[in-house]
């Protein structure tokens, strides 16, 4: 009897350990690019966690970018995933993949509330409920005094050497900002630029510039992005004006910030392997909020993505459960 229930406990360990390893061929080896900045950090290891907990892949990440990864994915097939791939700036290229079939978007909205554009501070909003678009608030220097001269109108664009600089810098010439009486300030770095919106924040003061979402510091502040009342006006002017140099933007006309996309790009032979790892993606959208929240705790604890990854799956299940059956959040809950 001892006999025969050792060779069933064998078979019984032989089975488990058969069913593990056909769990994991199912889905197989992923390899996840890691981005080089907060958000995409948490992303790529919250995928991580979940398709190695949840679906028994064998998960690796890579570094990446957004230039970088997509010529990679599109050239030689690696990584398997992109995460937070914002396609402006691989646009023609990545839709080209898409129509061959070597990539395919599973998600083309992973963050919700994302994007570029002018912001103000939650304490200016409050005080000034009229002044709610980017035109009415140009109609308004006086609210915003230069620190350097007073009788102008500050305006915070981009350090010189990111791209944003050269947008914001047309912009400002579309809306003929300087005969309202602005200034374009050049903050001289990304450490200025936080610098002047966490100065203004603390003291009360009013503060009008560029940003971003998703944000530790528009997390943090609570800032508000303004509007535009001016219609995007194409991606001609946008792509052949505004966002070049000034010496080839001669006539910049007035328009909407352009749409901020963000997709979930997987390669065709992730489609082949996944399984219902696929179905993960599709579903895997961080509230805009909550995306914040987390860039905020990143920030202020010094936590790399894995440990914001944990830090996001103890602390809100009612959002990542959600994206996965019960089985795989009971196995990625067991693992926390």
């Amino acid at each position: 009897m001892l006999k025969k229930l050792s060779v069933l406990a064998a078979f019984g360990v032989s089975a488990v350990a058969f069913g593990a390893t056909a769990q994991a061929e199912e889905c197989g080896a992923v390899s996840i690019a890691e981005m080089n900045w907060a958000s995409a950090e948490l992303m790529a290891n919250v995928d991580k966690i979940i398709l190695e907990e949840g679906y028994g892949c064998d998960v690796s990440k890579v570094p990446g970018a957004t230039e970088t990864t997509f010529a990679s994915m599109n050239e030689k097939g690696q990584p398997d995933v992109a995460p937070e791939l914002w396609i402006n700036a691989v646009r023609t290229a990545l839709e080209a993949a898409k129509k061959e079939g070597s990539l395919v978007a599973l998600n083309n909205g992973p963050i919700t509330g994302l994007g570029e554009g002018w912001w103000v501070t939650p304490k200016f909003a409050k005080e000034h409920p009229d002044l709610d678009t980017v035109e009415k608030v140009l109609a308004h220097p006086e609210l915003f005094p230069d620190a350097e001269d007073e009788s102008k109108g500050a305006f915070y664009g981009c350090p010189a050497g990111w791209g944003c600089q050269l947008v914001n810098a047309n912009l400002f010439r579309a809306f003929e900002m300087e005969k309202k009486g602005w200034t374009l300030v050049d903050p001289g770095s990304a450490a200025g630029l936080d610098g002047s919106m966490a100065k203004a924040n603390d003291r009360g003061e009013n503060w009008f510039g560029y940003y971003w979402n998703p944000t530790s510091m528009v997390g943090k502040y609570n800032m508000v992005m303004l509007p535009f009342e001016a219609s995007y006006a194409g991606d001609d002017n946008w792509n052949n004006c505004i966002a070049l140099a000034e010496q080839d933007c001669a006539d910049p006309k007035p328009t909407s910030w352009i749409k901020s996309e963000v997709e979930t790009v997987v390669t065709d032979d992730f489609m082949e392997k996944s399984g219902p790892a696929a179905d993960y993606f599709k579903a895997r959208i961080f509230p805009g909020d909550v995306m914040n929240a987390m860039l905020v705790y990143m920030n202020e604890n010094q936590a790399n993505g894995e440990d914001a990854a944990y830090e996001f799956l103890a602390k809100y299940p009612e959002v990542w459960t959600k994206w996965v059956s019960e089985d795989v959040a009971e196995k990625v809950k067991k693992e926390l």
